[in-house]
This record gives structure tokens, C-alpha cells and sequence, in this order.
């Protein structure tokens, strides 16, 4: 860790330079151990001096509390409970993350873990979705938000949020995740959203009530996959929404009914749709996904979109889903 004299004198200063950001990385980094004490120190001169310093510094702040939170504070590999409140304590100003090298590190640090609480997730999808409602923060990095709008950054960020927490067993979207979900979608509802985020939003929900009818969903890493006409100019409203139903979702079913993505058997490559008995908690799940669908008064795009799709496999879906199907007239 660096002398308390070197700290105090970048303090005094008022400003940390290049080599100071070269030497903070030989004595944090040299002996392979990131502690607590560095992990403070580290805070405390980016709360300091963080956006003045320089461009070195963010990375390094980056690199290493994702070290010290993931790899060397306890249990290895994990963020426990305590530290994922130690790091919303340090990173949240009024509830709020302010600046870019903080919210990557949120981030990073989620897809970094084996395993994160989901009040961590919850917390960063708070984030973009304060992005998106008021067009502040540093969500959008580097391109200019539009309040009340997804483009298409804060798809991208949602993505990585959402792949990044599918470690260590939590395959399907939590009822937390799905629930900011819904709210964003609905703050948005009449805005001329980025085409990614349907697909993004169809996917996840469609993971979560397969999930709570009982059926064995892909991995958030399948699932949520990136599309690669995601880069491509932006698709006429039709144009997408048949590409989306062709292409996406699709592929969801496919996984869930067949065991396969993009063509690749899974397990064997025997089928698998619903597992007996599902949790109990999984109907609770249903039924409150349900009820949320429409619940601002009228059905949004993507939910007419998503259930139109489940319609579209209604002879093959269980039965738990079907009260969803209700929602849109035949």
C-alpha cells in the first residue's frame, strides 16, 4: 500500500498525474494482494480528486477494487451481503451513482463474481433506469442522453447488468430484476426507443415466466445473447417486430423446448421443457406477472409482442401461462 506521506502529499497537492498513478499501481498491485486498507485508500483519493485526475486513475480505481471486492475479500470469488453494502455505501451519493469510473466498477464488479446479492443488480438497474427517466448520470458514456428514451448505450448496459449476474446458478430472471424492468418499459412506453431494447426486454421477461410455469430455462448467457444486428442501422418498427418474433424469441423457445441455440444441441441434445413439481413460488411469480403486464392502463408494444408469441405456442404451453395469454383479444 502506499506510505501514508505519499497519499497526504497527492492530497496537498490537489491533483493526481501520470506518475502518480504509475506508482500507485506498483505499490498496490506488487504484491499481489489487494487489502482493505488499499481499498480505502483508493476510495478515498478518488472522492478526493477522482474527476480531475488523471485518465490513468479510473482505470486503476477500476481494476483494483474489482480486484479486492471479487478476488480478495471474502468469500473468495463472491460478494457477500456486507460488501455488497460496503460498495453501495462508498458508491452511492443519495441513492445515486455520479460518476462513469463508479458505475463501471458496479458493474464490473457484477460480472466479475461467481455470485452477487440481488439488491447489487437491483441497485445498478436503478441506475440506467435514473439515466433513462432523467437524463443525468453517467449512463450514457459519451453520447448524449435523452430523458424519458433508450438508446441504444443503455440497452447495452442493461445487457451486461443482466448477463453479468446469470453466475453461479441464478439462470432465470429474478421477480426484482423483471420488476424494473416492467417500470422502465412503462416510463417509456410512447418514446422511439432503440429496436434493441424489445428484443432485450422480450427475452427477459420470456426467461422469467418460463422460469415460473416450471419450464428449464437457457442460461442468462444464451438467453440474453447479443444479437449481432444489434450494430446494424435501426429497422422500421415492422421491420423489427417480425425480426424479433423470427429471430429472438425463437431462439429463446427453441432452447427451452429443445434443449438447443443457434442450432447447438445442450445436454446431450435430449428435450427438456418443464420440470416436476415447479416451486411454488414460481406460480406467485406468474400470477404477479400477469397482473403487472398492462397495469398502466393499456398493453405496450413489446407485451402485445411477448404475448402474442406465447399465443403462438399455446398448444405447447403450460397452463400456468395461460391467464397471460388473456390479455390480448384473439
Amino acid at each position: 500500500m502506499p506510505d501514508s506521506a505519499a497519499v497526504r502529499a497527492i492530497l496537498e497537492r490537489g491533483a493526481i498525474t501520470a506518475a502518480d498513478v504509475l506508482a500507485l499501481r506498483q505499490r498496490v498491485f506488487w504484491k499481489g494482494v489487494v487489502t482493505a486498507a488499499d481499498a480505502e485508500m483508493v476510495f478515498r483519493l478518488n472522492d478526493r480528486l477522482g474527476p480531475t485526475a488523471d485518465p490513468g486513475f479510473a482505470p486503476f480505481f477500476v481494476e483494483a477494487l474489482v480486484d479486492y471486492l471479487v478476488n480478495q475479500a471474502e468469500p473468495h470469488g463472491y460478494v457477500s451481503e456486507a460488501n455488497a453494502d460496503w460498495l453501495i455505501a462508498r458508491i452511492a451519493h443519495s441513492g445515486r451513482v455520479d460518476t462513469a469510473s463508479e458505475l463501471e466498477l458496479l458493474v464490473r464488479v457484477l460480472e466479475k463474481a461467481q455470485s452477487s446479492p440481488v439488491r447489487l443488480v437491483a441497485f445498478a438497474i436503478e441506475q440506467v433506469e435514473r439515466g433513462v427517466l432523467t437524463g443525468e448520470g453517467p449512463v450514457g458514456r459519451g453520447h448524449r442522453l435523452r430523458p424519458g428514451v433508450i438508446d441504444a448505450a443503455e440497452v447495452e448496459l442493461l445487457r451486461r447488468i443482466l448477463y453479468a449476474f446469470g453466475g453461479d446458478g441464478n439462470i432465470a430472471i429474478t421477480r426484482r430484476e423483471a420488476e424494473l424492468l416492467f417500470d422502465i418499459n412503462d416510463a417509456t412506453a410512447e418514446a422511439e426507443n432503440h429496436p434493441a431494447w424489445s428484443d432485450l426486454f422480450a427475452k427477459a421477461i420470456t426467461s422469467f415466466l418460463m422460469a415460473g410455469a416450471g419450464y428449464t430455462v437457457p442460461t442468462r448467457q444464451e438467453a440474453l445473447r447479443r444479437a449481432a444486428w444489434l450494430d446494424a442501422p435501426t429497422p422500421g418498427v415492422g421491420a423489427f417486430m417480425g425480426r424479433m418474433l423470427t429471430g429472438g424469441l425463437e431462439a429463446v423457445w427453441d432452447a427451452i423446448e429443445h434443449g438447443t441455440l443457434d442450432g447447438a444441441p445442450r445436454r446431450g441434445g435430449e428435450s427438456f421443457a418443464l420440470d416436476d413439481p415447479p416451486p411454488a413460488a414460481s406460480d406467485d411469480d406468474v400470477r404477479w406477472a400477469a397482473a403487472r403486464i398492462g397495469r398502466r392502463g393499456s398493453l405496450h408494444e413489446n407485451e402485445v409482442a411477448l404475448i402474442n408469441f406465447l399465443k403462438s405456442r399455446g398448444a405447447h404451453l403450460h397452463r400456468r401461462l395461460l391467464p397471460i395469454l388473456d390479455r390480448v383479444a384473439a
